[in-house]
């Protein structure tokens, strides 16, 4: 178990006072057996006219902020502790049917995994699909967590260049297949329609990493972080970054879970104002280990 602080800020300037709509922030860990939230705060300037807490479609905590008044300065400060429990391999191990590919899910689950198993993303020369197909064995079986951890490797193994891009959007994953280069939310989206052509059940990660003081071996830090679950019977979801190289959560901490980037942005909202008024955007996280 490690202790972990995290203080991430996001900060909008504008050249002169501008007017706010809301605002939606997906800032907070989601608790569960292997994340314990210890303590939250949420610092806001101006002063919002009303805070609104919700839970999205997928169960993520989301914070809607109204603000009455207009300013030329716009900041949230988000300030956690807590408990992180980390795990290398499956908690529970796979359902014999599941240890080799290919597999199907079961009747029971097939209705909630659907939308999970559909690929979102065109690929019209079957790209994606041939880079997913380098995973499979071509004599004997196929192991399902050895493919997946190969495919998760192969980022880094094959040469991809990671480019931070604070600007939201991602790449197409056939994009990052031609620029063999991206963000760790383009590598999320590209792994995840390459488990889905193979009809596995993906989904996109939005939350941080820890990156130790001692040592630079996890890329992504200073911002936040993206990855990718994908659910295997008897493990259930299970985390792969394809960014680092990771399998578990390891130095992963969870803020929210989506069907699609788009729907898992951590600061989002509406200013209105001439497009000359805005001048700039800045974020900073820090996740620290304590003790």
């Amino acid at each position: 178990m490690r202790l972990l602080s995290i203080r991430h800020v996001t900060t909008y300037r504008y050249r002169r006072p501008v007017t706010f709509g809301d605002h939606r922030l997906m800032l907070r860990p989601r608790d569960s057996h292997d994340l314990r939230l210890l303590e939250t705060r949420l610092s806001i300037t101006p002063e919002p006219s009303a805070v609104r807490w919700l839970h999205d479609v997928f169960s993520n905590s989301v914070a809607v902020v109204s603000f009455d008044s207009p300013a030329d300065f716009l900041a949230f400060e988000s300030a956690i502790r807590l408990e992180h429990f980390e795990t290398t391999h499956p908690d529970c191990p796979l359902e014999p049917y599941a240890e080799t590919y290919p597999f199907s899910y079961s009747v029971y689950e097939m209705p909630d995994l659907h939308r999970l198993l559909e690929r979102h993303y065109p690929d019209p020369e079957h790209e994606v699909d041939r880079w997913a197909k380098r995973f499979l064995k071509s004599e004997g079986p196929t192991e399902t967590l050895a493919m997946l951890v190969e495919m998760t490797k192969a980022i880094q193994r094959d040469g991809f260049e990671y480019i931070a891009r604070p600007a939201q959007g991602c790449q197409s994953p056939v994009e990052t297949l031609h620029l063999r280069s991206g963000s760790c939310r383009d590598f999320a989206l590209l792994m995840m329609e390459a488990a889905r052509a193979l009809g596995l059940a993906a989904r996109f990660v939005s939350g941080y990493i820890y990156v130790p003081t001692d040592q630079s071996r996890n890329l992504g830090g200073g911002a936040t972080h993206a990855w990718l679950q994908i659910y295997l019977p008897g493990a259930g979801w299970m985390e792969f970054d394809p960014t680092n190289g990771i399998v578990g959560n390891r130095d992963l901490i969870r803020v929210a879970v989506a069907r699609d980037p788009s729907q898992a942005i951590p600061v989002s909202g509406t200013w209105t104002g001439a497009p000359a008024d805005y001048s700039g955007m800045e974020i900073d996280v820090k996740v620290t280990a304590e003790g």
